[in-house]
């Protein structure tokens, strides 16, 4: 396996256009850690396995929740519905509201871990990581899931830097 620092390819601006065409479901990812509560918005999700049941989620190390996750050892995933497009925005910083702000929008619970589950969201999983690896900008971070909160509805995707409501 080649070293990252070997590795040459497409430029950032062709990756980023790529990845644009992906439409990926929408979700906020949660931690809690002492009396900080923080999250982000989040589209690079997806399930590892069922048994155990583990999930990943990959953050940017300079995003504002990247070190209270690797510290609290747990996090929530909340996957969006189609009417939590202002949820989406006040996680992603893009509504000019503060970062303490951040759950002033939304019903929120706690589950086994701690971390904040949003009551109607699609589907909330508690998580506890058990792993962490280093790739690029990012932090590939897989969570082992402890429990659940089911809600129904309709996803909320993003496409393109735009959101989009499925029908």
């Amino acid at each position: 396996m080649k070293d990252t620092d070997e590795l040459k390819g497409i430029s950032e601006e062709s990756f980023k256009q790529g990845m644009r065409q992906f439409a990926a479901a929408v979700n906020v990812i949660t931690v809690k850690y002492g009396d900080i509560q923080d999250g982000l918005t989040a589209t690079a999700v997806c399930s590892v396995s069922a048994l155990p049941p583990q999930l990943l989620i990959c953050v940017h190390q300079e995003a504002s929740a990247h070190e209270q996750l690797l510290k609290s050892g747990k996090f929530g995933l909340n996957v969006l519905s189609s009417k939590q497009e202002s949820i989406a925005k006040r996680f992603a910083g893009i509504d000019n509201s503060k970062r303490e702000e951040r759950y002033d929008i939304g019903h929120w619970t706690q589950l086994t871990t701690g971390s904040p589950i949003l009551v109607d969201a699609l589907v909330g999983f508690d998580c506890e990581i058990i792993n962490s690896v280093t790739a690029g900008t990012h932090s590939i971070i897989i969570g082992h899931i402890v429990d659940v909160r089911y809600g129904d509805g309709t996803p909320l995707v993003y496409k393109d830097g735009k959101f989009i409501k499925l029908k």
